[in-house]
């Protein structure tokens, strides 16, 4: 006799038989079992020392901050030592419960400029964005680059993974000294277009300074630092979107397009109806990194405005660093990366079902 099981994937069915089913089912002699906990324990055995690496290095600090979290921890209190009494009376934190993770949300802690409602508003802002303009010009480039007449396309594809491949901390000062007011590449070309062209641009402009917005509405709270520092960090992170479409641009059959053409359909229905479905499951996860990337970009963001002026352009990582670092609120600046954390669960859980990126996808 046979039956069909349904299979994980929707629409696919395994053909069993009856005794297959029994087999599956029956249980195991103590030989077996035997043999199972021995194979099981030389696998354990093998993964131990890289758990154990994993123990000390990862584990231990993530949950020594969440402790931290919950607690008055600063300056004074690093000679704390859990593995030794001696210290604990004298130098351990006293426990505060959530009052931290309440200062920080009702932005009541101590700081110039610090406002939690405009840093997560302004850090939503410049993700989206920034992600928006990685993905249209990545998917856009290799569309370009993929096609076959393009003469010297493999020398373009190198060239416009530079950006991606430079380090991030030497692209963010290289970006920090063109826009300098007074020295700047930038103002120096606009200077030079002037001279030659009878343009009149203006050359001592303030790009990361002036707080003054250039947009109203909506945008006003946007300073001109905001503009600069996102052409940045888009000419810093397109390349990576280009090199995972052109991936799963090479993946699909030329013959969808044949099939497309005959069919009637123009160059966008093609985009739409070929192209775009079979690049989704590259693109997703790829977004994704880009979303987690961006939201905690620290280099771009700090080296180039270091969060000016006034905090308009304050991130939530740069923030935290600056907690740490500057303020040395150790016990503050460790709930405020937990909170960071889960805006971040948040928005990849929310980004997930949007996009339906765990659904499998059907050809």
């Amino acid at each position: 006799p046979f039956m069909f099981i349904r299979g994980p994937i929707r629409g696919q069915e395994t053909l069993m038989t009856s005794s297959a089913l029994s087999h599956k089912k029956r249980k195991r002699t103590p030989e077996e079992r035997a043999r199972l906990w021995k194979e099981t324990r030389r696998a354990w055995l093998y993964i131990a020392p890289a758990g154990l690496v994993m123990l000390v290095i990862s584990f231990f600090p993530q949950i020594f901050q969440v402790w931290m979290a919950f607690t008055d921890y600063r300056i004074k209190n690093l000679r704390f030592n859990l593995f030794n009494p001696a210290t604990w009376e004298k130098y351990a934190p006293p426990f505060v419960g959530l009052d931290n993770f309440v200062k920080i949300i009702t932005s009541s802690l101590a700081l110039e400029n610090y406002n939690f409602a405009r840093l997560l508003t302004f850090n939503v802002v410049w993700t989206v964005v920034n992600v928006f303009f990685h993905v249209v010009l990545g998917v856009a480039i290799a569309m370009a680059l993929n096609e076959k007449f393009l003469i010297g396309r493999r020398l373009y594809r190198a060239l416009f993974v530079l950006p991606w491949a430079i380090p991030g901390l030497i692209t963010a000062v290289v970006w920090h000294n063109m826009y300098d007011d007074r020295f700047g590449a930038i103002n120096q070309l606009l200077a030079v277009l002037n001279q030659n062209f009878g343009t009149a641009f203006p050359t001592a402009t303030k790009w990361l300074t002036d707080p003054t917005p250039p947009i109203g509405g909506p945008l006003s709270f946007l300073p001109l630092a905001f503009y600069a520092v996102l052409i940045a960090n888009i000419w810093l992170g397109w390349p990576f979107m280009s090199v995972v479409a052109t991936g799963a641009l090479q993946s699909i059959p030329s013959e969808l397009y044949e099939a497309a053409a005959i069919d009637g359909a123009n160059g966008w229905q093609k985009f739409w109806k070929v192209t775009v479905p079979l690049i989704r499951p590259a693109m997703v996860p790829a977004i994704m990194l880009g979303t987690i990337w961006t939201f905690n970009g620290f280099n771009v963001i700090y080296f180039i405005t270091g969060g000016g002026p006034f905090g308009r352009t304050e991130i939530l990582v740069t923030q935290a660093f600056k907690l740490v670092y500057e303020q040395r609120l150790y016990g503050v600046g460790a709930a405020f990366s937990i909170v960071v954390f889960f805006i971040l669960l948040f928005l990849t859980l929310l980004q997930n079902r949007v996009t339906r990126a765990t659904e499998a996808y059907d050809a």
